[in-house]
């Protein structure tokens, strides 16, 4: 790799336009031959502020390419006996496609039972033991929807992947986990060696310079700096933090793991925080929303 590499940007605001379009023809094709149109359902326990404005881009997206959208709220008091009769009630209803439980959940309910009790033919936010296990196993699935999201930027973007060294930042079973395994596995995207990272790391920074391809998902704002990437390296930042900021009216600004102005002139590929893979994960969601729709995993 030289030093006069074109920085390329992974824009996820141009690909999810040219994704939604893809659904939305394939929604239209799906109603003038009078099949069922895909219905995904969100519950949402609360009212945390970003879950809210997740939960509301989801669904306004839904309605973008003309699927169907039902929000079902619950006050935090819900009971976790209630909530999981609820998920049951969603399963048996044939109307329903997909079901997504945002969370985090209060305290007093169990995320783990909430995803075991959804169905895993309905679980588009691929959470389930069962999804996480025909993954793990290279079986159709219903793939976590961040993860997805990256795959499908890398496909587009054509970046090689086969024999590179991937480095995942972060462990966790919504990004870091599913990421790691996907990266290694026999097909493209994938065939790269992997090294999973997290808090206990030692020489964290070393072992990020040896990455090809870096994934950040460790939730800390702009903790990754420029000396801890080689030259030409691929970022992908799927961090989403709000940092306080006096200057915009919000009273915040969103900054990834990256810290983006110092660290993309030394890479080949850097995902934007935002407008990266925070629009690539909902573009999933509506994906695995058609899959279920038409029964392809199970």
């Amino acid at each position: 790799m030289t030093n006069h590499l074109h920085m390329q940007l992974l824009d996820g605001k141009f690909l999810s336009a040219q994704i939604k379009q893809e659904i939305a023809a394939e929604v239209a094709a799906i109603r003038e031959q009078g099949g069922k149109i895909p219905h995904l359902v969100a519950i949402l326990v609360g009212s945390n502020g970003a879950s809210e404005t997740y939960v509301a881009s989801k669904m306004k997206n839904c309605e973008e390419v003309g699927m169907k959208s039902t929000l079902i709220r619950f006050d935090p008091s819900v009971s976790e006996a209630e909530l999981l009769d609820k998920v049951r009630e969603v399963n048996e209803n044939a109307d329903m496609d997909g079901l997504i439980v945002q969370l985090p959940l209060p305290d007093h309910i169990s995320a783990d039972k909430v995803m075991e009790t959804i169905n895993p033919a309905k679980d588009v936010d691929g959470f389930h033991p069962i999804n996480i296990g025909r993954m793990a196993k290279g079986l159709p699935a219903y793939i976590s929807a961040t993860p997805q999201g990256v795959l499908e930027m890398i496909k587009r973007y054509d970046i090689k992947t086969a024999g590179k060294h991937c480095v995942v930042v972060g462990r966790s079973q919504i990004v870091g986990l599913p990421m790691s395994i996907l990266m290694q596995r026999n097909t493209y995207p994938g065939n790269c060696t992997v090294t999973i990272t997290h808090s206990r790391t030692q020489n964290l920074a070393e072992i990020c310079r040896s990455a090809d391809i870096l994934v950040a998902a460790l939730g800390k704002s702009e903790f990754i700096t420029a000396d801890m990437v080689k030259e030409g390296a691929v970022v992908i930042d799927v961090g989403l933090e709000r940092v306080p900021d006096t200057s915009k009216k919000s009273g915040f600004s969103l900054k990834g793991d990256v810290k983006f102005d110092e660290v993309a002139p030394k890479t080949s590929f850097i995902t934007p925080v935002p407008g990266g893979v925070g629009l690539m994960t909902i573009c999933s969601l509506m994906q695995n929303t058609l899959k279920a729709a038409r029964r392809e995993i199970y």
